[in-house]
C-alpha cells in the first residue's frame, strides 16, 4: 500500500469533509483534527477511514466532525491550513433567518446532543492543558526519582531554596489550574476568555487567601477539634463568606463559566454594541466575582469533595472493587472523551486529601492498552506489516513515554474488535493485583507512563500490578492474533504479492543531465540530484531546453519539459534552506526560495489564475496542461493582511510568463517582522517525473528556475 505524501493526505483529507467551502473553522488537540463544518453530512467517512495516515473519524452532533491522526496531527494540520484554498482558514458565511433557525433546531437533532455538548465543554476545558500537565507530571517524576536515590528529601519542610524553586516549577501548573481551565471554558462557550480567568483569579490572589485563618477584622476562624480541621468565615458588607484555597480546584470554574456564558451574553443584548467593550467585562465581573467567592466557589468545592468522599469511601469499604471497576472502566470512557471527570476528581482529591487514590488503579488500564499495542507490535514485526509497525511503534513511544492511550485506541484497538477483549483481561489483572496488595496512591497528578512510576507508592506495588497488565494483554494479543486465520492469510497473501512485485520491479534509470542556462552569464549543469537542493556544477553534453513558460524536448526526446521562469529577481535557494517547515518538508511540492532583490513578482508560467490571497501574498497558477504552480511571498505574511501589497491580478485571469502579479513593499515585511523570501512550488509535484530546481545562484526576474516534467 502506498502511503501519501503530506500534500496528498491533506488534499484528500479536504476532499473528504467536503471541501474547503464545507469547513467553517478547523483546529487540533493532542491526537485529532477538529472540523466545524457547514454540513456535516457532506464529510465521506468511509472514505476518511480508508486513507493511510487515519486513525479513525468520529462525527459529531453539531456538524462538528474529528480526525484521528496520532503524533503527527500538528504536521497534518500545517499541511491542511498551507493549501492555496485554506489561505482563508475557513468559510464562515452570513445565513439567513431562516438558516439561523434551522441551524437553532438542529441543535437539538441526536437522542445525546446535550450530553455530547457537556462532555465537549469539559473536555475542552482541558484538552489544551495537555502539553503543560504532562510536562508537570514528568518534572515531579525526576524529582520522585532523585528523591528515591536520597538525592533530595523531596517532602521535607525545611528544603533549600534550590528545591522550593524546583517545586514552583510543577506547582505553577496544578495551582493556577482553575484559571486556566476558566479561560478555556469561556472559549469553549465564546464568551472573553479573559474575563472568565479573571473572575477565577479574584478568588486566588494573595488578598483574599490571606484572609484564611489571619486576625483580619471581619474574619472569624473556628477549629473542629475531632478532625483537626480549621474554617475561616469572612464577613463582607454583612454577609457571611466562606474563605477557601482554590488552588487546584477545577469544579468551580466550570460552574462559575457555565454561569458567567449566561450573564456575558445576557449583557451583550442590554449593551450597544459600542459600549459592550467597557460595560459588558464591567458588570460581568461586578456580578461574578461575588457570585463565586459567596456561592459557587463553596459549593464547588462541597461537589468536589463530596464526589471525592463517594470514591474514597468505596476505595476504603471494597478496595478489590474499586480497583478493578476503574481500569475496567477507562477503556471504555478514553474514546468517548468522557474521562475528563474522573481527571479533574484526581486533582481534587491531591488538593483536598493530600494525595490521589484513582491513578494507581488508572495505571492498570493505561499499561495494558499499551501491552496491547506492544502486542500488535511484534505480530507486524513478525508478518512483516510496514505500515502496522510504524503506527504500534509511534503508538507505543507515546504511551510508555508519554502516557497517552489515544494513538494505541484510535489507531489499532478500535479498528480489530479481537484487541478489546484481550486487553480487558490485562485491565483485570492489574487492577485485582492493585486491590489485592492494598492499593496505590500518588500525592502528585501524573500521566502514567514509565518516566512517572516513581510518584506511586508503593512502587513496588505498582510496578508488579502495571507489568503484569501489561504482559497479559502483550501474551493474549500476540498469541490470539488481532487478526482472525481468514484475515492473516488474505493479509499475508497480499504482502507476498507485493514483496513480489517489488523484487521484480527494475530500477528507476538516472535522468540524463542537461545544461540550463542560469542567467545571461553561465551555464549550470542540473542532473537527477537536482530535485535534492543540491547546486549541481558538474559540465555535461549540451542538450535543448525550453525557454520560460513554453514547451521543448527533453534530452532524451521523449515527453516535454517545462521552465518555469524566477518570479522575483533575486538569489535562489533551496527549499530546505527556508524557515518554513511546511514549505522545506516539500509538503507543497518540490520548488525554489528566491530571496527577493525588490518588490516586483510577475507569473512564472502560461496559465490560468486558479488563486488570487485577498492578502496578496499567494498566487496559484494552473498551466493547460494541469501543472499546478504556486507563487508564495514571504513566510507568514498572511498575517500582515495584505498592508505593504499592491495586487495587481484577479482570479480567473489568464496570465503569460512575466505578467506583473503584484508590487510588494519589501521594507514593510522586514518591518513586520517576516521574511521576505519568495516561494515558488509545483503543487501537484507527486503526480509528475520530475521538478527539478536550480539553486544556488543569482538570477533576474524571468530567469530559468525550476525544470518540470510530466
Amino acid at each position: 500500500m502506498n502511503t501519501p505524501t503530506p500534500e496528498g493526505l491533506a488534499e484528500k483529507i479536504l476532499r473528504g469533509v467536503g471541501g474547503p467551502e464545507n469547513i467553517e473553522s478547523l483546529t487540533h488537540c493532542a491526537t485529532r483534527l477538529r472540523f466545524q463544518l457547514h454540513d456535516g453530512a457532506k464529510a465521506d467517512q468511509a472514505a476518511l477511514d480508508a486513507l493511510d495516515g487515519v486513525m479513525g473519524t468520529v462525527p459529531q452532533s453539531g456538524d462538528r466532525f474529528q480526525i484521528v491522526i496520532g503524533g503527527a496531527v500538528a504536521g497534518v494540520y500545517s499541511n491542511i491550513m498551507n493549501l492555496p484554498s485554506m489561505s482563508g482558514g475557513g468559510t464562515p458565511r452570513p445565513q439567513s433567518d431562516a438558516e439561523v433557525k434551522a441551524e437553532i433546531r438542529a441543535k437539538g437533532r441526536g437522542r445525546f446532543a446535550w450530553l455530547d455538548n457537556f462532555f465537549e465543554y469539559l473536555s475542552d476545558s482541558f484538552r489544551p492543558l495537555l502539553g503543560v500537565l504532562l510536562g508537570a507530571s514528568l518534572i515531579i517524576a525526576i524529582a520522585s526519582m532523585l528523591d528515591a536515590f536520597g538525592v533530595v528529601d523531596f517532602r521535607a519542610a525545611d528544603k533549600s531554596a534550590t528545591w522550593v524553586f524546583v517545586d514552583s516549577m510543577w506547582r505553577s501548573v496544578l495551582y493556577f489550574l482553575p484559571i486556566m481551565v476558566a479561560y478555556n471554558a469561556a472559549k469553549k462557550l465564546k464568551i472573553d476568555p479573559w474575563v472568565g480567568a479573571t473572575v477565577m483569579a479574584a478568588v486566588m490572589t494573595p488578598n483574599f487567601t490571606g484572609m484564611i485563618g489571619s486576625k483580619t477584622p471581619g474574619v472569624t476562624t473556628t477549629t473542629n477539634a475531632t478532625l483537626g480541621t480549621s474554617e475561616s468565615v469572612a464577613h463582607v458588607f454583612g454577609l457571611p463568606m466562606q474563605l477557601n484555597d482554590y488552588g487546584g480546584q477545577v469544579f468551580v470554574p466550570l460552574l462559575m463559566v457555565a454561569l458567567l456564558a449566561l450573564v456575558y451574553k445576557g449583557l451583550k443584548r442590554i449593551f450597544p454594541e459600542n459600549v459592550q467593550m467597557v460595560f459588558v467585562p464591567f458588570f460581568s465581573m461586578l456580578i461574578m466575582i461575588p457570585l463565586t467567592a459567596f456561592l459557587i466557589g463553596p459549593m464547588g468545592i462541597w461537589a468536589g469533595n463530596g464526589l471525592g468522599t463517594g470514591l474514597s469511601w468505596l476505595n476504603g469499604n471494597a478496595p478489590i472493587v474499586f480497583a478493578i471497576v476503574i481500569p475496567l472502566l477507562y477503556p471504555f470512557l478514553v474514546p468517548l472523551g468522557l474521562h475528563w471527570p474522573l481527571n479533574a476528581l484526581m486533582l481534587v482529591n491531591i488538593n483536598t486529601l493530600g494525595y490521589d487514590f484513582i491513578q494507581g488503579p488508572m495505571g492498570a488500564w493505561n499499561f495494558a492498552c499499551f501491552g496491547a499495542t506492544a502486542g500488535v507490535l511484534l505480530l507486524s514485526i513478525r508478518h512483516r506489516e510496514r505500515d502496522m509497525r510504524q503506527t504500534a511503534t509511534g503508538a507505543l513511544a507515546a504511551g510508555l513515554l508519554g502516557g497517552i492511550s489515544e494513538p494505541s485506541l484510535y489507531g489499532i484497538h478500535l479498528r480489530f474488535k479481537r484487541i478489546y477483549p484481550r486487553m480487558l483481561v490485562g485491565c483485570l489483572v492489574g487492577g485485582l493485583i492493585v486491590g489485592i496488595l492494598g492499593g496505590v496512591d500518588t500525592k502528585a497528578f501524573a500521566f502514567t507512563s514509565v518516566l512517572t512510576i516513581p510518584v506511586f507508592d508503593p512502587m513496588i506495588k505498582y510496578i508488579v500490578a502495571i507489568s503484569a497488565a501489561f504482559f497479559t494483554s502483550m501474551a493474549l494479543v500476540y498469541f490470539a492474533d488481532y487478526r482472525t486465520k481468514e484475515e492473516r492469510a488474505q493479509v499475508n497473501a497480499e504482502r507476498d504479492a507485493a514483496e513480489a512485485a517489488d523484487d521484480k520491479a527494475p530500477a528507476p534509470a538516472p535522468a540524463p543531465a542537461e545544461t540550463v542556462p542560469a542567467d545571461d552569464r553561465e551555464l549550470v549543469t542540473v542532473g537527477a540530484t537536482a530535485a535534492a537542493d543540491t547546486d549541481a556544477s558538474a559540465a555535461a553534453g549540451p542538450a535543448p531546453v525550453a525557454t520560460a513558460g513554453t514547451d521543448a524536448p527533453t534530452a532524451t526526446g521523449t515527453g516535454k519539459a517545462l521552465e518555469l521562469a524566477a518570479p522575483v529577481a533575486g538569489r535562489v535557494v533551496g527549499l530546505g534552506e527556508v524557515e518554513d517547515p511546511v514549505f522545506a518538508s516539500r509538503a507543497l511540492g518540490e520548488g525554489v526560495g528566491i530571496e527577493p532583490a525588490d518588490g516586483h513578482v510577475v507569473a512564472p508560467v502560461d496559465g490560468e489564475l486558479i488563486t488570487v490571497a485577498e492578502t496578496g501574498h499567494a498566487f496559484g497558477i494552473r498551466t493547460t496542461d494541469g501543472i499546478e504552480v504556486l507563487v508564495h511571498i514571504g513566510i507568514d505574511t498572511v498575517k500582515m493582511r495584505g498592508q505593504g501589497f499592491d495586487v495587481r491580478v484577479e482570479a480567473g485571469r489568464k496570465v503569460t510568463v512575466g505578467d506583473l502579479l503584484a508590487e510588494v513593499d519589501l521594507g514593510a515585511v522586514r518591518a513586520a517582522g517576516y521574511s521576505t523570501v519568495t516561494l515558488m512550488t509545483v503543487l501537484n509535484t507527486a503526480s509528475l517525473t520530475s521538478v527539478e530546481p536550480h539553486t544556488g545562484r543569482d538570477v533576474a526576474v524571468g530567469a530559468p528556475v525550476v525544470t518540470v516534467r510530466r
